[in-house]
């Protein structure tokens, strides 16, 4: 990451309450491909969420403690604050002397931004004010929200005026929590009713959404300079497994999320990428 930081633009997508499971077996099966063709090897990565719903995760995650592999470790890691003893600071971890990734990367010279989505980002209230805070520049519109069946095309929008604006030598930290996965996600499955409520099933449509409009976010990330993006999920959800329902509780439905990191080169978008 050293070799990463100061030469490329970063983007973070934190796909919220996105189950591994699911997410495998669409990618497997061919019903995510802008999302299928940036992983490596077409496949995500089995990790452990560094908590249980939102907020806690995305304090980890913002601590530089991204979701961990679903293995016995030691794990290095990507970004950590300096912490004597650390034992996941590796040779090519990226350092930082500040509390937070988000302040370190933008005393490296980076513009942080943050697309917010689910309540915890909409500083409507004091507690939606914390995490945003942590970044320079951030946005929230109740189009981005649980409730919109359009979160993610509008949040993309966002996101691509944001990067429009910046001065090209400029280089950004992007980070744009999608909303769409999110209870209520009934509207994303053709047919089914506020009645049928969610299932495991409009869970995976949302994915699905997501996956059609993501092609133009990472076109965007990538417009100007490589860059380097982390895609996870915070933490997934039960819908109904051992009569489990929801998230912020300890089932694997919930710990056990997707996981990936890859380069995005200018030179390698497909044109359907950055499609309007």
């Amino acid at each position: 990451m050293n070799m990463i930081v100061g030469s490329h633009d970063l983007l973070l997508v934190t796909l919220d309450t996105l189950r591994h499971d699911v997410a495998a077996e669409l990618a497997a099966t061919g019903r995510t491909p802008n999302l299928a063709r940036r992983l490596p090897g077409g496949r995500w990565e089995e990790r452990l969420a560094p908590g249980s719903f939102t907020y806690a995760s995305h304090q980890a995650i913002f601590a530089g403690f991204l979701p961990t592999p679903a293995s016995p470790g030691p794990h290095p890691r990507l970004f950590a604050a300096a912490f004597a003893g650390s034992e996941s600071t590796a040779e090519g971890t990226f350092v930082y002397d500040t509390p937070d990734l988000v302040t370190g990367l933008a005393r490296a010279g980076y513009r942080t931004v943050c697309v917010g989505g689910v309540g915890f980002f909409n500083k409507r209230g004091p507690l939606g004010t914390v995490l945003p805070a942590l970044f320079q520049e951030s946005h929230w519109a109740p189009e981005f929200g649980v409730t919109s069946p359009a979160s993610f095309e509008n949040q993309v929008a966002c996101a691509e005026r944001v990067i429009a604006r910046l001065p090209a030598d400029q280089r950004v930290f992007l980070f744009v929590n999608v909303s769409a996965l999110h209870q209520p996600n009934w509207f994303h499955l053709p047919g089914a009713t506020r009645e049928d409520g969610d299932t495991r099933a409009t869970h995976a449509a949302a994915l699905e959404y997501v996956d059609r409009h993501i092609g133009r976010l990472f076109a965007a990330a990538s417009s100007r300079r490589p860059c380097f993006a982390v895609v996870c999920s915070d933490h997934g959800t039960a819908y109904g497994e051992d009569g489990y329902t929801g998230h912020r509780l300890g089932h694997p439905s919930v710990w056990t999320v997707p996981y990936a990191h890859f380069v995005l080169d200018p030179d390698d978008t497909d044109p359907r990428e950055a499609a309007r």
